[in-house]
Protein backbone atom coordinates (compact mmCIF):
# COMPACT_ATOMS: atom_id res chain seq x y z
CA UNK A 1 0.00 0.00 0.00
CA UNK A 2 2.81 2.35 0.87
CA UNK A 3 4.99 1.77 -2.40
CA UNK A 4 1.93 2.73 -4.11
CA UNK A 5 0.47 5.39 -2.42
CA UNK A 6 3.25 7.97 -1.12
CA UNK A 7 6.41 9.80 -2.62
CA UNK A 8 9.38 7.78 -3.16
CA UNK A 9 11.09 10.85 -1.87
CA UNK A 10 9.71 10.80 1.54
CA UNK A 11 11.73 9.01 4.27
CA UNK A 12 10.21 5.66 5.81
CA UNK A 13 9.15 7.35 8.48
CA UNK A 14 6.90 9.68 6.96
CA UNK A 15 5.45 6.69 4.25
CA UNK A 16 4.86 4.95 7.88
CA UNK A 17 3.43 7.99 9.32
CA UNK A 18 0.70 8.77 5.98
CA UNK A 19 -0.22 5.06 5.98
CA UNK A 20 -1.30 4.85 9.38
CA UNK A 21 -2.97 8.57 9.23
CA UNK A 22 -4.93 6.84 5.88
CA UNK A 23 -5.58 3.44 7.37
CA UNK A 24 -7.06 5.81 10.46
CA UNK A 25 -9.57 7.87 8.45
CA UNK A 26 -10.57 4.59 6.71
CA UNK A 27 -11.48 2.84 9.96
CA UNK A 28 -13.74 6.36 10.99
CA UNK A 29 -15.60 6.01 7.56
CA UNK A 30 -16.05 2.05 8.22
CA UNK A 31 -17.08 2.70 11.53
CA UNK A 32 -19.77 5.29 10.25
CA UNK A 33 -21.05 2.97 7.82
CA UNK A 34 -21.43 0.26 10.59
CA UNK A 35 -23.47 3.30 12.45
CA UNK A 36 -25.68 4.18 9.95
CA UNK A 37 -26.59 0.82 8.45
CA UNK A 38 -27.48 0.25 12.01
CA UNK A 39 -29.72 2.81 12.35
CA UNK A 40 -31.33 2.31 8.75
CA UNK A 41 -31.77 -1.65 9.32
CA UNK A 42 -33.06 -1.02 12.48
CA UNK A 43 -35.51 1.80 11.45
CA UNK A 44 -36.73 0.02 8.72
CA UNK A 45 -37.61 -3.03 11.00
CA UNK A 46 -39.32 -1.52 13.43
CA UNK A 47 -41.78 -0.03 10.77
CA UNK A 48 -42.08 -3.58 8.76
CA UNK A 49 -42.91 -5.09 12.11
CA UNK A 50 -45.15 -2.67 13.38
CA UNK A 51 -47.12 -3.08 10.19
CA UNK A 52 -47.52 -6.31 10.09
CA UNK A 53 -48.08 -6.43 13.72
CA UNK A 54 -51.01 -3.96 13.30
CA UNK A 55 -52.83 -5.03 10.60
CA UNK A 56 -56.37 -5.07 10.95
CA UNK A 57 -56.35 -3.34 14.20
CA UNK A 58 -57.90 -0.08 14.31
CA UNK A 59 -55.97 3.29 13.94
CA UNK A 60 -54.40 4.54 16.74
CA UNK A 61 -53.66 8.45 17.47
CA UNK A 62 -50.39 8.55 19.09
CA UNK A 63 -47.88 11.36 18.62
CA UNK A 64 -45.03 9.25 17.02
CA UNK A 65 -46.46 5.90 15.75
CA UNK A 66 -43.75 3.32 14.69
CA UNK A 67 -43.73 4.40 10.81
CA UNK A 68 -42.48 7.60 12.20
CA UNK A 69 -40.23 6.42 14.66
CA UNK A 70 -38.88 4.09 11.77
CA UNK A 71 -38.49 7.38 8.95
CA UNK A 72 -36.83 8.99 12.00
CA UNK A 73 -34.18 6.28 12.36
CA UNK A 74 -33.46 6.19 8.67
CA UNK A 75 -33.02 9.63 8.38
CA UNK A 76 -30.74 10.09 11.22
CA UNK A 77 -28.60 7.08 9.75
CA UNK A 78 -28.58 9.02 6.53
CA UNK A 79 -28.17 11.93 7.87
CA UNK A 80 -24.65 10.46 9.89
CA UNK A 81 -24.02 8.89 6.36
CA UNK A 82 -23.83 12.09 4.58
CA UNK A 83 -22.17 14.14 7.34
CA UNK A 84 -19.37 11.63 7.60
CA UNK A 85 -18.47 11.47 4.23
CA UNK A 86 -18.24 15.07 3.83
CA UNK A 87 -15.71 14.76 7.02
CA UNK A 88 -13.88 12.14 5.60
CA UNK A 89 -13.58 13.54 1.72
CA UNK A 90 -12.06 16.65 3.67
CA UNK A 91 -9.75 14.78 5.80
CA UNK A 92 -8.36 13.00 2.56
CA UNK A 93 -8.09 16.15 0.63
CA UNK A 94 -6.45 17.82 3.25
CA UNK A 95 -3.70 14.73 3.41
CA UNK A 96 -3.76 14.45 -0.10
CA UNK A 97 -2.94 18.37 -0.57
CA UNK A 98 -0.18 18.04 2.06
CA UNK A 99 1.84 14.97 0.44
CA UNK A 100 0.44 15.42 -3.32
CA UNK A 101 -1.46 12.42 -3.77
CA UNK A 102 -4.98 11.17 -4.02
CA UNK A 103 -5.66 7.56 -2.01
CA UNK A 104 -8.80 5.81 -3.62
CA UNK A 105 -11.16 4.73 -0.72
CA UNK A 106 -13.19 1.44 -1.11
CA UNK A 107 -15.05 3.01 2.10
CA UNK A 108 -16.28 5.41 0.13
CA UNK A 109 -17.60 3.26 -2.22
CA UNK A 110 -19.58 1.22 0.40
CA UNK A 111 -20.95 4.59 1.98
CA UNK A 112 -22.47 5.33 -1.39
CA UNK A 113 -24.10 1.75 -1.99
CA UNK A 114 -25.45 1.97 1.74
CA UNK A 115 -26.68 5.71 1.23
CA UNK A 116 -28.78 4.37 -2.20
CA UNK A 117 -30.14 1.20 -0.05
CA UNK A 118 -30.95 3.73 2.53
CA UNK A 119 -32.82 5.98 -0.19
CA UNK A 120 -34.66 3.04 -1.15
CA UNK A 121 -35.80 2.27 2.58
CA UNK A 122 -36.88 5.82 3.03
CA UNK A 123 -38.93 5.70 0.22
CA UNK A 124 -40.73 2.17 0.83
CA UNK A 125 -41.83 3.58 4.58
CA UNK A 126 -43.04 6.92 3.24
CA UNK A 127 -44.73 6.16 -0.16
CA UNK A 128 -46.62 2.92 1.01
CA UNK A 129 -48.78 3.26 3.92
Amino acid sequence: MSEQMVPSGLDQSTKLAFDRTWVAYERTMLAWVRTATSLITFGFSVYKFFQIFKEGSPPTNYLMGARQFGILLVSIGLASLVLATLEYRQNIRRLGAEYQLRPRSLAVIVAAALSILGIVAMGLMIFRQ
